[in-house]
């Protein structure tokens, strides 16, 4: 334990560690997709119609936003995201047919904390449980912690047990809740965080090396070796 000169307990030192640039509207390339900055011209049609195959709009439960009743609607949620630099948007392209088929961003971004979370995240029907969605999320992270950040967040509803599965197989370890941390769409949400660490961003960016690796996969696209098995090692806490 570090304590200072009266003898309390103190946080470690970090040496060498400068804050890091906010990230840039760039294209992020990937093998199975890549990312954008969110245009209203390039991307809102294609998104659009790849929703449309959430009939129902469960995509939209725990978003503070949508489901959009009108194409013209969305647009202009499109448009008003698209300028945002907080959240900073990007469109999730599939490589194979070059559509924009979901969305996601950094927010939160504290560049003097070292600190940057993902999230509003909308994969359409066309995306879900692909090896494009899966390297969407390892794209961001990889790009936040090259850029120097040392701490990414991921918080969600915590009724939504669809994300929270998510974030555990993705490497982030649990936090905790926040209990009656914000009302949205009139309701009461209960905050699940979680995160990933700069020490434990070597061995989670392998496991994401190792699982997209094509040899992981066989000639009908079927994963080898689960994600969750390779992250699960990793994991400081589940919950």
């Amino acid at each position: 334990m570090n304590t200072n000169r009266f003898g309390q307990p103190v946080g470690f030192a970090v040496h060498g560690w400068t804050e890091p640039p906010r990230p840039e509207r760039e294209r992020i390339l990937g093998l199975h997709c890549s990312l954008e900055p969110l245009s209203l011209d390039t991307h809102a049609e294609a998104l659009y119609e790849a929703n449309t195959l959430d009939t129902d709009g469960r995509n939209w439960t725990y978003l503070a936003y949508g489901p959009f009743d009108t194409r013209v609607e969305y647009r202009r949620w499109i448009d008003a995201s698209s300028a945002s630099a907080d959240p900073l948007f990007y469109a999730v392209i599939d490589r194979a047919t070059r559509q924009a088929l979901g969305v996601a961003s950094y927010l939160c971004i504290r560049p003097s904390h070292g600190s940057i979370e993902v999230g509003h995240i909308n994969f359409s029907p066309r995306l879900q449980r692909t090896p494009a969605a899966t390297e969407a999320m390892y794209l961001m992270m990889e790009r936040a912690f090259t850029l120097g950040y040392r701490r990414y967040e991921w918080r969600c509803d915590a009724l939504n047990t669809p994300s929270r599965k998510a974030a555990q197989r993705l490497g982030f370890s649990f936090e905790g809740v926040f209990r009656q941390a914000t009302i949205y769409k009139g309701r009461n949400r209960d905050t699940a965080w979680y995160s990933i660490i700069g020490d434990e961003w070597p061995a989670l960016q392998e496991t994401f090396t190792r699982w997209l690796d094509p040899a992981n996969f066989t000639a009908e696209g079927k994963q080898i070796l689960r994600l969750s098995e390779l992250t699960r090692p990793v994991l400081k806490v589940i919950g």
